[in-house]
């Protein structure tokens, strides 16, 4: 048994995990922190892998847990950014319609960013196209000034040199193998703490089930492949937007422009097989393909959520023809043979309700005295982590 026993036991070091470190240490300066990660290093996966994008608060619905926090975390993410010198490009977004139907969209979109306090508007054809010069929209665009990129791995390894500063401990390559009480067990040892933080990502549900929580939840991982444009860096000024689907909470293929001025498209949804299924050949687990097969082909057979035609659809992408289409009908100024390499692919840690088949919208918390769960934590979680740390530690921690 460990001798040790830490006041606080993250699991996981992504971005996630790294905030809730970083919100125990603001509130707790004397507490013993010790934040367990499987890889070698922070943010290997979702959280080192994504977009880049900060969100500006506008998807979501007014009651959501991604509303409260998003607004606020983009504003305290860019602050952070600016204290660390890290480079943020304030490039800002359009969202475009093809039709009318998606104009109505676009309307509600403005509705909902205005609820949630984001600063939005709707802007006429001309003017969209003073800010992108090659767009293509329908009557209007719906204008996000407060939309900028970064590069999340500069993010996550400033809070790494924080958090050790801070005298927070990480462990690296400790991958959690099961609990017995307060002792996590790992490869690299057991450790004993008196609140344990589960922040595990891809594996989040897999640990929850252990302390008897999210046990009507399980994780469906979907692929996020992006096309990088070769040609040049001025094609595309901001990123550009198509109106998404709201039953689902997948923003479709757009344009993003990083924080050194490159553009790419993407990302695809693409029902992955294994939670870690970056490529065919990659960390392949027989156990998690079967679990995951079976679960997709309810999902297939039942048509929930609109499973089927979003699996056709995102299958369809591998056709580089038919993915680079999809972006040439907002951009028809776009070169589509200047387009090159596919870039890192990531995975959606999604999870699905087993009670009625549904994608789970929103941030979800389960929580008793001894253990808190951090489960969905999908996009924009990066957007959110400083205050939506805040609020889990405040409400279920501290």
């Amino acid at each position: 048994m460990p001798g040790k026993v830490y006041d606080h036991i993250i699991i996981g070091a992504g971005i996630i995990g790294l905030a809730m470190a970083r919100s125990l240490r603001q509130a707790r300066p004397a507490a013993t922190i010790l934040v367990l990660e499987k890889e070698q290093d922070v943010g290997e996966h979702s959280s080192g892998r994504n977009s880049g994008v900060l969100h500006a608060g506008f998807y979501y619905t007014a009651d959501s847990l991604k509303a409260r926090f998003t607004v606020d975390g983009s504003r305290a993410m860019k602050e952070y950014c600016r204290v660390k010198n890290i480079p943020v490009n304030a490039c800002g977004k359009l969202v475009v319609a093809m039709d009318a139907r998606e104009l109505e969209v676009l309307y509600e979109l403005e509705r909902r960013g205005k609820r949630n306090g984001s600063n939005v508007r709707l802007i006429g054809v001309d003017e969209a196209r003073a800010f992108e010069p090659g767009v293509f929209t329908y009557q209007k665009a719906l204008y996000s000034p407060e939309t900028a990129s970064l590069e999340p791995l500069a993010v996550l390894m400033a809070l790494k040199q924080d958090l050790k500063m801070q005298g927070v401990e990480i462990l690296l390559g400790a991958q959690f193998k099961g609990r017995c009480g307060q002792v996590v067990k790992t490869t690299k040892g057991e450790y004993e703490g008196k609140k344990i933080i589960n922040c595990a990502g891809l594996y989040a549900d897999r640990v929850a089930h252990q302390y008897g929580f999210g046990k009507q939840y399980t994780m469906i991982p979907f692929k996020g492949l992006y096309l990088k444009y070769k040609k040049n860096k001025s094609d595309v000024k901001m990123n550009v937007y198509p109106v998404p689907h709201l039953r689902n909470p997948f923003l479709g293929v757009h344009f993003t422009k990083t924080v050194d001025g490159t553009i790419k498209i993407g990302p695809t949804a693409i029902p992955a097989f294994w939670r870690e299924n970056y490529s065919w050949t990659n960390r392949f687990n027989a156990g998690e393909l079967g679990e995951i097969l079976c679960e997709e082909a309810r999902l297939f057979l039942t048509n929930a959520f609109g499973f089927r035609d979003l699996a056709f659809e995102e299958i369809h992408k591998y056709d580089r023809n038919y993915f680079i289409g999809l972006a040439v009908k907002m951009m028809p100024t776009i070169d589509p043979q200047g387009f090159g390499e596919f870039t890192r692919p990531g995975i959606r840690a999604q999870l699905l309700d087993r009670t009625d088949l549904s994608l789970v919208q929103d941030f979800v918390i389960e929580a008793d005295k001894s253990s808190v769960h951090v489960l969905n934590a999908v996009s924009p979680a990066f957007t959110c982590a400083f205050p939506f740390a805040d609020f889990v530690c405040q409400k279920y921690i501290l």
